[in-house]
């Protein structure tokens, strides 16, 4: 069987992709030892930050979706933060067993001081790399998103 080739985009694409994985990895971590201290992980955090940048309260199928994630491992971190007091469920009038989920008092406190711990060092990783070169990266990768889900 003859092996296909990548036209040039599409072996570009493949070393973005590659890229993106290794640097989810260490984005992670990164998030993971950023917040350590205010009893987040990069996963609660991004739950968090979910919620907390949603216009709307959402359920959880809602949330995962926003997130590209699937909604069981949404679903076992805003159980685990409603035990810990960062999230409630509240009744959804559209729908009897899919409650919404709401950042309490001490979630919000959480999230907010996450961020104020993101920004100098979002801030200190962007030094030296022009604005407009992460602009641009950040429309391909949201093009790529926009793809992706058109193909689902």
């Amino acid at each position: 069987m003859a092996t296909k080739r990548h036209t040039p985009g599409g072996e570009a694409l493949t070393d973005l992709v590659l890229a993106v994985f290794r640097l989810n990895g260490r984005l992670l971590a990164a998030g993971d030892r950023l917040v350590a201290d205010l009893g987040l992980t990069s996963a609660r955090w991004q739950v968090l930050g979910a919620i907390a940048l949603s216009p709307t309260l959402q359920p959880v199928a809602w949330l995962a979706r926003s997130m590209g994630l699937n909604r069981q491992g949404v679903q076992r971190i805003v159980n685990e933060m409603r035990d810990d007091g960062l999230v409630e469920l509240r009744p959804n009038p559209n729908h009897r067993r899919a409650h919404l989920v709401a950042l309490t008092r001490r979630g919000q406190d959480a999230f907010s001081a996450a961020t104020n711990l993101q920004a100098p060092w979002a801030n200190a990783l962007a030094k030296g790399i022009s604005p407009n070169e992460i602009a641009a990266a950040s429309r391909t990768l949201k093009a790529l998103n926009e793809r992706l889900d058109s193909a689902d």
